[in-house]
């Protein structure tokens, strides 16, 4: 079939009732993610997963995929109105959204933050329909020691990017694939790490510790301090839309945010939250009017959340094409999607591609809706904001403990739910990221099955790693993404030693 043969085979599937319905309300459940502070659109899917049980795989995926996006969109109207980000992209929206509203002009900067979104959102889509056959093609190429190192170099550009603190991520890498050798060894039928409970051979379950660790937290970290700060809350003044000198400024910073932000998350895979400070910093460097930043510049609202936007549908490149999460969020929907029986990755194009395309296209009829539903009833999910903290939280457990306990009615993954939560908690009290560990445990098992398979090709020499020149590739893509945040202090120490020599 040819491009446009599978574009119209794509319309076909996400414009049925059904797919239309999950798309619509992916992007609602997005949004309104996106508005409450603190909750973001890794905890929103993994407190979600279990409303796709019994879906067909496209309906599930296209219902995750909205969550996704729509909480991109969502972040920035509380970050404009309450100067309280939604969640972690939305951050760099504050330093100049608020600043807009305070001066009577939250009206522009929602209008930017949604036809930013909406721009690099559709761009990102087209990009994934244009480039990821291609990629799904080239990596058909690949053999195990390929696919190890392709694993490796992804699992750990994301990690060197999570976080303040590189040792941290690490050492939650390593919870992660710890966590993934639990249960019976594939090829020697040994239980691994069980400890005698037969509940434990088929492992740990994702949805157990994906809930543990972002929605049992949050309600963990919600509880521990009950006292909400008084928002000051800016109202709408003026129109909702852009006038001519808005858009002459807006547009380049458009341009700027949909390029970086595809680059950085389909790319680098570093996610949107990067994306967007990666897009801030580009304005302070390419701007005409850079001065005005943090002062309420549209610049600093239309950069970023084209950016944020833009790099969530570049993650999509990796978790379709290649199999690999890009970021936290998409590793959730890579371990959503396992359950569901399904295999993304490059054999994925050719053996599903009603699955592939369907999701295209949905992505499109999504960005439209998003864009219908963020400007006109702004004014609705501001009051969301009114929702006591005591009925979120109920809200919370009440889908983690209903979730997790209909998946296999099992009292002991409700006891491992909650001791990831505190796990999860904890990790937050100490600054150690959590989505690295999802990571970990979503690619553990595939990395060793890869692992495995490339030793038994060798007869057990390592070298076969190094010697064929797309493994060795990735390999040193990830020592270089590794160590990169030493490399300013072995230049100024080289530099040093060369000064007194």
């Amino acid at each position: 079939m040819n491009f446009f043969d599978n574009l119209a085979m794509g319309f076909g599937v996400a414009l049925t009732p059904l797919n239309l319905f999950y798309a619509f309300v992916g992007v609602f459940l997005g949004t309104v993610i996106g508005v409450l502070p603190g909750i973001g659109p890794m905890t929103g899917i993994a407190l979600l997963i279990p409303i796709t049980f019994g879906l067909p795989p496209t309906s599930a995926i296209i219902l995750m995929a909205g969550i996704y996006y729509g909480a991109m969109y969502g972040g920035s109207t509380t970050s404009i109105l309450v100067n309280a980000p939604g969640e972690s992209s939305s951050v760099v929206t504050c330093f100049d959204g608020f600043q807009m509203a305070k001066k009577g002009r939250a009206g522009p900067a929602l209008a930017a933050a949604a036809i930013g979104s909406f721009i690099a959102g559709t761009f990102a889509t087209l990009m994934l329909m244009l480039i990821g056959p291609w990629i799904a093609a080239f990596a058909l190429n690949f053999g195990p020691p390929e696919y190890f190192a392709l694993m490796f170099a992804g699992l750990t550009v994301v990690t060197s990017l999570a976080g303040r603190s590189l040792v941290k991520a690490l050492l939650a890498t390593t919870i992660g694939l710890a966590i993934a050798t639990i249960g019976i060894d594939l090829q020697s039928g040994v239980p691994r790490y069980t400890f005698g409970n037969p509940e434990m051979l088929d492992g740990l379950e994702f949805l157990v510790v994906a809930i543990g660790l972002f929605a049992v937290s949050e309600v963990i970290v919600n509880l521990s301090d009950m006292r909400q700060a008084v928002q000051e809350r800016l109202s709408i003044k003026g129109g909702l839309w852009l006038n001519a000198e808005d858009w002459r400024r807006a547009i380049p910073a458009f341009t700027r945010g949909t390029l970086s932000g595809f680059f950085v998350g389909g790319i680098a895979g570093a996610g949107a939250a990067v994306a967007s400070f990666v897009s801030y910093g580009l304005e302070k460097k390419m701007s005409k009017y850079k001065d005005e930043l943090g002062s309420g510049a549209i610049e600093g609202v239309a950069g970023p959340e084209a950016a944020n936007n833009a790099a969530a549908g570049g993650a999509m490149i990796h978790l379709l094409c290649l199999g690999i999460p890009g970021s936290g969020t998409t590793a959730i929907m890579l371990g959503a999607l396992l359950m569901l029986g399904l295999q993304p990755g490059p054999l994925l194009f050719q053996q599903n591609p009603q699955f592939v395309w369907g999701l295209i296209a949905s992505m499109y009829v999504g960005n439209v809706m998003l864009l219908v539903l963020n400007l006109p009833l702004v004014g609705m999910w501001v009051k969301i904001l009114d929702i006591p903290l005591y009925l979120l939280i109920v809200f919370i457990i009440l889908f983690s403990f209903l979730g997790v306990y209909t998946m296999n009615n099992s009292v002991q993954d409700l006891w491992l739910m909650v001791v990831f939560g505190v796990i999860g908690y904890l990790l937050r009290r100490f600054d150690i990221p959590a989505s690295p560990i999802i990571l970990g445990m979503v690619l553990g098992d595939l990395m060793e099955q890869a692992m495995r398979q490339s030793l038994m090709i060798s007869d057990g020499n390592l070298g076969i790693f190094v010697t064929r020149p797309i493994s060795l590739t990735l390999l040193l893509i990830a020592v270089v993404s590794i160590t990169n945040p030493y490399w300013k202090h072995i230049g100024r120490g080289l530099r040093k030693l060369l000064g007194a020599a």
